[in-house]
This record gives structure tokens, sequence and C-alpha cells, in this order.
């Protein structure tokens, strides 16, 4: 089943996983879910392919490790702060 989701719900789906579990059954599991982003889209399932963890051993691990593995522009503007004038 595919399926379209927000950044701000990445979190939810990694939850409904068991635990503990490696990239590959993650990749599998997410392949079908497409996560929209400030600037496009990407496969959920593609990102954590691109993981180098051999295991997570829970949802907010995997979680920290697919932000760090999103494009720069994933998010917002790249280098503007919402404290600059």
């Amino acid at each position: 089943m595919t399926r379209t989701i927000r950044l701000n719900r990445v979190g939810s789906v990694l939850s409904a996983l068991e635990y503990p579990t490696d990239p590959a059954a993650v990749e599998t599991a997410c392949d079908g879910v497409t996560v929209r982003l400030a600037d496009g889209e990407v496969s959920l399932g593609a990102v954590i392919g691109r993981s180098t963890a051999s295991a997570f051993v829970s949802p907010e691990e995997l979680t920290e490790e697919v932000m760090s593995l999103l494009p720069r522009r994933a998010v917002g503007e790249p280098f503007q702060s919402d404290g600059d004038a």
C-alpha cells in the first residue's frame, strides 16, 4: 500500500514497527511511504536504505537516523533562521 505523509508524521509510522530492527527490514516495511518535505518528496524506504547503522533499538533512534539522512532542504529554507532580521 502506498501513502503520502507529512514529515511530522514520520515518527508515528516508525513507532508502529517492531524493535529491535535493522535497516533492511525497515526499508522493506516503509517502501510504499512517501514523505512530503518543504522542497519535494522522498521515499521513506529509500531514505532508510542509505543508513549505515546495523540496528535500531527504538523508534526514537530510528527517527533520529531518518532526520539525519534527509536532504538539507527537507525543512524550510537552508541557512535561514527565525532570529534573522
